[in-house]
């Protein structure tokens, strides 16, 4: 008997990170990750305002820095106030990104996000990876997102996140097919800012309009503004900047492989493990020993790392004792 529910998101605390997703029976319509430690938008912390020229630099307890949008009223230079995050810091091609925010009070908070809390198994069934969630980690890693008939390929650059269409089908076709999954693949590995969609070059302006509609149908519901298809077949999506999207932080390789292996092996077996691992992803877990002792007091039994250079960063995996 088909399921009528409509979709819902989740939210599953894990080690070192929280995710979330928009779950419609066995899909993933959409995705979020949230680091450990990272300050979502909405957060209000205590900051003193560091300088005003170039631009407006408040700085944290902790030494982070974060970029105002303007100058402070009111508030002079080394002064304490409150400000609330309006996007964290972003991982990419660049240096990570500073922080941006605003004095808390000047707008309306962000309001978090209502999600059903999943719990890892035994206490219940793995509804993220039934529904695919390595897949779309291994989508957000490669940047290859394959549809009938073609695959995107994704890339980040300093000015946008770009997906080139490409694919065996006829042009009309492919673009309609490759803007329907680059809509799809917006939600899904939560992807903001500036977009840059590179679809087949295609003759006359209907084709071009049904190809931008197709876009617009996958992004129904989300907030976005979008450029016409040109003649080159250049489509440019516009999407609120409030957090990384996943394909950025893919990007930071090691630690995004070592939450991930962190998930597979709370859910591989009990007991005793040790995780066999490429030295570089070894080093993140080693300055995190919070999330090993975490995941042996999940399995019940002492975690142990085996460097292996012979691994490729995602093939750590874990091995009985």
């Amino acid at each position: 008997m088909r399921d009528f529910r409509l979709p819902e998101w989740v939210r599953e605390a894990g080690i070192g990170e929280t995710r979330l997703a928009l779950l419609d029976g066995d899909r993933i319509l959409a995705a979020r990750i949230e680091p450990e430690g990272m300050l979502a938008a909405g957060t209000v912390v205590k900051a003193r305002l560091r300088s005003v020229a170039p631009r407006p630099l408040a700085v944290l307890d902790d030494g982070e820095e974060v970029l105002l949008a303007g100058r402070p009223k009111g508030i002079s230079e080394g002064a304490a106030f409150s400000l609330e995050i309006t996007r964290p810091a972003l991982p990419g091609p660049e240096p990570w990104k500073r922080a941006l925010g605003r004095p808390a009070g000047e707008e309306a908070t962000i309001e978090a996000l209502a999600a059903e809390e999943l719990h890892l198994p035994p206490a219940g069934r793995d509804r993220l990876e039934q529904a695919g969630w390595s897949d779309l980690l291994e989508e957000a890693a490669s940047g290859r997102v394959a549809f009938a008939g073609g695959e995107l390929l994704l890339a980040l650059t300093p000015a946008m996140t770009v997906i080139d269409v490409d694919g065996w089908l006829p042009p009309a076709e492919l673009a309609m097919a490759g803007a329907k999954a680059a809509g799809e693949a917006i939600r899904r590995l939560d992807l903001q800012g500036s977009i840059g969609v590179d679809l087949p070059s295609v003759a006359g302006k209907s084709p071009r309009t049904a190809a931008a509609e197709a876009l617009d149908q996958a992004l129904a519901g989300e907030a976005f503004e979008r450029t016409a298809v040109n003649g080159f077949g250049f489509l440019q999506v516009i999407r609120p900047r409030r957090r990384p999207s996943l394909l950025e932080l893919a990007h930071d390789a090691p630690s995004f492989a070592a939450r991930a292996l962190l998930r597979r092996a709370a859910l591989t077996g009990h007991g005793a493990a040790r995780l066999a691992v490429h030295p570089r992803l070894a080093a993140v877990l080693e300055r995190r020993p919070e999330w090993l002792e975490q995941l042996a007091r999940q399995r019940g039994g002492l975690v142990t790392l085996r460097p292996d250079p012979a691994l490729a960063i995602s093939a750590g995996h874990v091995e009985p004792v």
